[in-house]
């Protein structure tokens, strides 16, 4: 049976620039990678390849041994991959409830069960996408990607710039879906602290390139390979 993602030799970028030079990773049905890196060394390149928005030059991305480097954006959503960019992308003009809704496909995520893990968009079901807080958006755009129950969620920073309350609440999320059999999930954060935790495996961006490959457990045990390659020395 093939693994859920492959990739392999990956080469991808914007325009006529290069990014991603020869990335490689595989995950299981079930599997969690923290995807790590310093600023600017691709790691939102990588997930922007995976659901079809870079010019991709070279490379294979197989899910479930499909092949989607011609498949456009839109269909690799419905194949199985849930993206929750940087910004967010909600609807604003929609309600919280609408925003759910107009994007749900059948599969265990529904609503009461997005609900159950976010009670304060039950609280807010009725405001508007823009009359939210940014943890309440971000809270938001994680349960629309629910909704659609992809096979592999890809999270890109979903704690950045929060309180951190909302940080907390948003981390324990996390490690729920995380820790839950039915969804892969591809995490990229700079605190690797708080997401080596919470994954299975590990893997670092340098330049677009992939630098060091790990189980989480077993990175968070070499304080010097995250001092070299992320400048972590310390919770």
């Amino acid at each position: 049976m093939p693994r859920l993602l492959e990739v392999e030799e990956l080469w991808a970028g914007y325009g006529s620039g290069t990014v991603l030079q020869g990335v490689g990773l595989s995950l299981d049905s079930g599997g969690s990678l923290a995807l790590l890196g310093r600023n600017g060394m691709g790691k939102t390149t990588l997930l922007a390849t995976l659901m079809g928005a870079t010019r991709q030059s070279r490379g294979s991305i197989r899910l479930a041994g499909r092949e989607l480097v011609k498949v456009a954006g839109f269909r690799r959503a419905r194949a199985g991959l849930g993206w929750v960019p940087q910004e967010r992308d909600i609807f604003p003009s929609l309600s919280v409830e609408q925003n759910l809704r107009v994007v749900a496909r059948r599969g265990p995520w529904d609503l009461a069960r997005v609900y159950a893990m976010f009670p304060r968009l039950r609280e807010r079901r009725a405001n508007l996408g823009n009359q939210l807080s940014g943890g309440e958006q971000q809270m938001l755009a994680m349960g629309r990607a629910l909704m659609l129950n992809p096979r592999i969620l890809l999270l890109d920073e979903p704690l950045e710039g929060l309180a951190p309350l909302i940080r907390e609440e948003l981390l324990a999320s996390i490690a729920q879906m995380s820790q839950a059999s039915e969804m892969a999930m591809i995490l990229v954060e700079q605190h690797a602290w708080q997401i080596l935790p919470i994954t299975q495996q590990a893997l670092v961006l340098e330049r677009g390139k992939v630098v060091h490959q790990a189980s989480s457990e077993a990175l968070l045990a070499e304080p010097a390979t995250l001092e070299r390659w992320l400048g972590v020395t310390g919770h």
